[in-house]
């Protein structure tokens, strides 16, 4: 009998660790899922994110970003869960200071609460004994605690799709079973370019 699996994912670590910067961003993940663990039954995927906003050099990325949520959407075991970016000003120190000048004045931008919603989740839903295996993607090592309550307490196997180049250090003692995200599987998980929910037809965006 397949193994009851949730699988959690924090968008931004799977997005910069392996489709920033490749033709993958219309990835499926329910597809992507399916072939990296075709002995499970997956039956929740729950996806952590936060809506970007608009910057000068890219006006049109939070436009991508919500056609690309309507596509997830039409995963019928997915769900969304958002957090929020919080951005400020500080001082920082260059690398390479120029004359007298040693700091930058910058605006640093942070993604927040996908780490700790993940976390929160992962642990309840094991409470609720609503999975027999989760499936974290991410390589995100705040992720350690919950994962060890979630193992020695609940007595959950955990999996890792690792979409980073290397397993964190950390993390890795505590897994059951590790697989790496790799261009194969992502080249052939996309959605078809064309999609259609109760709002209607909508499509890839060109830049992608």
């Amino acid at each position: 009998m397949m193994k009851r699996t949730y699988v959690y994912i924090d968008a931004f670590n799977l997005y910069y660790g392996a489709v920033k910067g490749t033709n993958h961003k219309w990835l499926n993940i329910y597809n992507l899922c399916k072939h990296l663990l075709p002995k499970n039954d997956i039956v929740a995927i729950k996806y952590f994110t936060a809506l970007v906003s608009a910057r000068k050099a890219d006006q049109n990325q939070p436009i991508r970003q919500k056609i690309y949520i309507r596509a997830l959407e039409t995963i019928p075991c997915l769900k969304i869960y958002y957090g929020h970016f919080l951005t400020h000003d500080q001082h920082l120190p260059l690398v390479k200071p120029k004359g007298r000048k040693h700091f930058a004045h910058v605006y640093r931008t942070e993604e927040k609460g996908s780490d700790v919603n993940l976390a929160t989740h992962l642990l309840f839903d094991a409470y609720k004994n609503n999975y027999d295996i989760a499936v974290i993607i991410s390589n995100d090592s705040d992720l350690f605690e919950a994962i060890k309550i979630v193992k020695e307490d609940f007595g959950k196997t955990i999996g890792m799709l690792n979409p980073q180049k290397h397993p964190s250090k950390k993390l890795l003692p505590l897994i059951d079973f590790y697989k790496p995200i790799r261009t194969g599987v992502l080249q052939a998980s996309p959605f078809p370019n064309n999609l259609k929910d109760e709002k209607g037809s909508f499509h890839k965006p060109e830049e992608w």
